[in-house]
Order: C-alpha cells, then structure tokens, then sequence
C-alpha cells in the first residue's frame, strides 16, 4: 500500500483549506466543539499511552466541556478502583493530601499511563474546580471514573471494604466466595494483594482447577438483591453502594477476562470492551437519577474509540467501545481521533519491562499519518465532515497507526499498523505532526536516557 502524491493532491489541498490550524489558545477548539454539538458522550482517543501533545489536548477539551457544557464526569482506560481514589480527591472527600498522591494506586504496569506531569495537572485542575464550582446534584462535583477490568483482586478488597461497614456478616459470606481465588498457585509479585490473576486464567483454562465463575456471580447477584437495605443514607450511601456494586460487577467480568485470555485475542478483547460499554452506560443511569441527561467525556486509545466497524478488527470478528455506544446511544456520540506522524513516545519495549523514551519512526507510506504530514500544518483539527467531494478519497482504506504501552519500530508494520476507513472510523480528527514523549511521575534511567533518532548524528 504506497502513497500516490500525484492522485492524492486535491485531497492533500482539500484538507489544508478545511482543516483548523492549533495554535494553543482557546479558541483553537471552536471548529471541535461545533462536531461535538449537543452530545451526551464524547469519546477522545490517542494514537498512543505516551504521547504528552494527547493528554495535553485531551485535558484541554475537557477543561472546556466541563465549564461550557456543564459534562459531569470523566471516565478513562483505567481500572476502577484505582480511579476512585482519583474520584474520591477531586470530590474533596479522601485522605489524599494532593493530586500526586491520590494518583498513588496507578503503579501496576504501565504506570506512567496514568502516573504523568500532564494527569497530575489535569487532576489538580480538577479539584480546585470541584471546589469552587459544586455541582448542583447530591454529591456535588465532577467525577473521575475508571472502565477497565484488571484489578480483579483490588476490586475483591473494595467489596469486602464496603461490606465490612455495612453488613459484616454478608462480608463473612462474600470472603468464603472470594476465598476461590486464593486456592490457585503460588503468589506472585504483581503490584496487587493476592494471587496473580494471569495465572488463575492459566489454570482454569487447563483444567488444574475449576473456576470462581460461579463464586463471582452469586456475590454479584446478592449485592444487587439487598441494594434497597443498604440505601437508607441518602446520596452518599447510593454513591457508595454503586462503587461496590461496579467493584463486584468487575471482579465477574475480570474472571471470565483471565480465563479467556489464555483462549485468543478475540474473545478476551471483545469482553474487556463490552465490559467498558456497559460500565460507561452504568455510570450513564447511576449519574441520570442524580442530573437531567447526565454528559461524559471518555479517554481510552484509539482502538478502542474509533468505531472497530471500520477497520480491520471487524474482519477478525473484533468489535469495541466506540462501536459498541455508537450501536446503543446513535447521535448522542462524538468521537475524535487522535495522530502524530513522528517524535518521541513513553513506552517498553516489553510488556512489564521498564519505560523507556523511544522515537517514534516517521509514517509508513500509505498511512493516514504520512496523508496529514502532507498538509504541512504541525498541528490541525479536521472535521470530516466539512471535506465535500474530496471526502470520497478520504473513505480509501489506508494503513492507521496504533503504539499502545509497548512499542517495536523494528516490526512497526506487522505490530502497529492496522487498515481503515477513517471517516467511518471517527467524526473527527486531531493531528499533531510532531509530537513528545509524556513525562512520567518516575522516571527511569532508560527513559532519561533516550534513544537516539536514526539519523544520528548528522541530525544535529
């Protein structure tokens, strides 16, 4: 799949007359806001987790929904429990004394995902703003949710938690149930109490053992039958019960995670993303008995917000989140892609190996990238609706970019790359030609470090 500079010129001029340039004020996002319109759920991407111009972006826009469009909560690409603490502190309601250490559950790998210079401002952002402008809803201020499923036995701790204030001998009952987890191996380190949930997955898939499937349900389904005995506290106590009822639900969906995982890639990925669909529509109802028609604003890469419909994942039998609150919510979605064509990530090189401040190679020919780097603007936002004719050359399948935690330029096509329609993908797009690593919190020395671009030293 190569470029075609000739035949791709009047694309290449419709998009650098219909694009809107960023230059890092304000008004920069009126052209994104007019896409957004009256959307109830705003889904922004990233093309990577470590990427600093997409948090930075990101947290912009947000900034923006929150004050202008009166959005209730963000929800991201992190595990539940992890992201109320995070919660907890922007409401003013934890023990944290400030945003660095309420991001201090963030430490299993990839902790720089989360744990990074752009998160802790965003987060700090957010407090101070909860504290001068309380909502006008029962707990007062904007919240900060967490969709993903790998914190099964953090979650386990949560239910237990909740159900020692609240019921002590209902939390006897769930510890027998959850006591099937601990029956399985040996301990491993993995940043989390308990048994490491990876090898639970792999004895159950052979047979070693049975699983806790059962165990997980059952507990699920009592906490959801006894809900109207445990809200008798007004707001505080339903917000409280939804945390352990999500924490439950997560620990059902996390065990048949792990033990698919080991089965292939489909099923694992289609449950973890059907499991973040319906905890964002959970999140939906819980905020709706509170506020008319509750907003959220959704950070997660771009494989999971760019509808899978349109892309090569639908053809593995892959669907996602984008697609998944397309199919369930219609308009009330925008979604806006996030591109870079070349610079610097954070990302390992292996999974659970050290981050590492990497270069990221220049766009492959035949890219959607290598397109926009054509446009000659360093930084545009591009409604995709606004092209007219030349939009037809856009709906040509092209290659699409995508480094998650771990990036190897050395297999980028075979490991990075994937084919799409991008117009069909997401409504809009963000493109920053060059773009930086994000800074995490703890910086280790290969990142410090740095790779060298390819063209050293007749670079410099």
């Amino acid at each position: 799949m190569r470029e075609n500079p000739g035949r791709d010129a009047p694309l290449v001029q419709a998009l650098r007359e219909t694009a809107h340039p960023i230059y890092g004020v304000r008004e920069d996002n009126d052209a994104l806001f007019a896409c957004i319109g009256n959307a109830r759920i705003v889904l922004l991407g990233e093309a990577s987790h470590g990427t600093h111009e997409f948090y930075r972006e990101r947290a912009r826009i947000t900034r923006r929904l929150i004050e202008e469009r009166g959005f209730h909560a963000v929800a991201v690409e992190a595990d539940w429990p992890n992201a109320h603490r995070v919660h907890r502190y922007v409401r003013g309601q934890g023990h944290d004394p400030d945003a660095q250490s309420a991001l201090g559950d963030c430490r299993r790998f990839p902790a720089w995902m989360w744990r990074n210079t752009e998160m802790l401002d965003f987060v700090g952002w957010l407090r101070e703003y909860n504290d001068a402008h309380p909502m006008e809803y029962a707990l007062g201020g904007v919240g900060f949710y967490g969709l993903d499923l790998y914190s099964l036995h953090s979650s386990i701790e949560h239910v237990l938690g909740y159900l020692d204030r609240v019921d002590p001998e209902a939390a006897r009952r769930a510890r027998e149930r959850y006591g099937c987890f601990g029956r399985v191996g040996e301990t491993r380190e993995t940043g989390e109490p308990g048994e490491d949930p990876q090898r639970y997955g792999y004895h159950t898939t052979l047979g070693l053992t049975p699983s806790c499937e059962g165990e997980a349900v059952a507990q699920l389904v009592e906490l959801q039958r006894r809900r109207s005995e445990f809200l008798h506290d007004g707001a505080l106590a339903e917000d409280e019960f939804f945390q352990a009822e999500q924490n439950a639900r997560l620990v059902e969906s996390a065990e048949a995670y792990y033990r698919t995982m080991f089965l292939g890639h489909v099923a694992s990925w289609n449950l973890r993303d059907t499991h973040m669909a319906d905890t964002l529509d959970d999140l939906l109802d819980h905020l709706d008995a509170q506020v008319e028609r509750a907003r959220v604003v959704v950070w997660a890469h771009n494989s999971h917000l760019g509808d899978a419909r349109a892309t090569e994942m639908s053809r593995h039998g892959e669907l996602n989140l984008g697609q998944l609150l397309r199919e369930r919510h219609g308009g009330q979605v925008v979604s806006i892609g996030f591109f870079t064509h070349h610079g610097t990530v954070s990302a390992a090189t292996g999974w659970g190996q050290a981050v590492e401040r990497k270069q990221v190679q220049p766009a492959l020919e035949g890219s959607y990238e290598a397109l926009f780097h054509r446009v000659g603007l360093p930084r545009f936002f591009l409604d995709q609706r606004e092209l007219g004719e030349a939009a037809g050359m856009l709906w040509e399948q092209r290659l699409e970019r995508a480094i998650g935690v771990v990036y190897r330029p050395g297999s980028e096509r075979a490991s990075h790359y994937f084919e799409a329609q991008l117009p069909a993908q997401f409504d809009g797009l963000l493109h920053f030609d060059e773009t930086r690593a994000v800074e995490p919190l703890e910086r280790t020395a290969e990142w410090e470090r740095g790779e060298l671009p390819e063209t050293f030293p007749s670079s410099v």
